[in-house]
């Protein structure tokens, strides 16, 4: 059984993918990290993934645009729609400290649910939308971003790219839930 993602090794849509899987007992699935929407669906018409997971809206940052527009240019079948509570942590390389930040990286769902917290907590740093919070964590560990970046992106981003949590739960709702949907070729 092959999944494909709308992300990156520790992002939420694998999250996401991984608990689908369990719930549904699944028997030994693979994912495919396809970073976007766009390549999921992509991926899905072509028949080279069983489905697809990928997030449709958040509680608190609302519709993913990106997921609107890549649901416009493909045919599929809606399998399932499902929600997963996200927290979102602010991620840096090792050694690196609040004061060394000069630039913020995420997917800009992401930013618009820390965007009370980014305001609040970090009003002079720049803040950059990137393709995915996962792919964000991953070029910042290996060297694609400066070291002088952090980024927006899940705990389980920090662990899969040895990175350091300098704040968790920054996003701005104790409670941030995200829904997902579960996409099969048509039949």
């Amino acid at each position: 059984m092959k999944i494909g993602i709308s992300g990156a090794k520790g992002s939420f849509s694998e999250e996401a993918g991984r608990t689908y899987a369990q719930k549904h007992a699944l028997k030994r699935p693979s994912f495919e990290y396809l970073i976007s929407v766009e390549n999921v669906l992509a991926a899905l018409e072509e028949g080279s993934i069983d489905f697809g997971i990928f997030p449709i809206e958040n509680s608190n940052g609302g519709i993913v645009i990106e997921a609107v527009h890549a649901m416009a240019k493909h045919r599929f079948k809606i399998k399932n729609i499902f929600e997963i509570d996200v927290h979102q942590n602010l991620l840096v390389r090792k050694g690196v400290t609040a004061g060394d930040v000069e630039r913020i990286a995420s997917h800009d769902q992401a930013i618009k649910q820390c965007r009370m917290y980014l305001k609040r907590m970090w009003p002079n740093v720049k803040v950059m939308e990137y393709v995915d919070t996962a792919k964000a964590a991953e070029d910042l560990a290996s060297g694609v971003l400066p070291v002088s970046t952090a980024v927006i992106a899940s705990r389980a981003a920090a662990k899969a790219y040895k990175l350091d949590v300098l704040e968790e739960s920054i996003q701005d709702l104790k409670f941030n839930f995200t829904s997902f949907i579960v996409a099969e070729p048509l039949a």
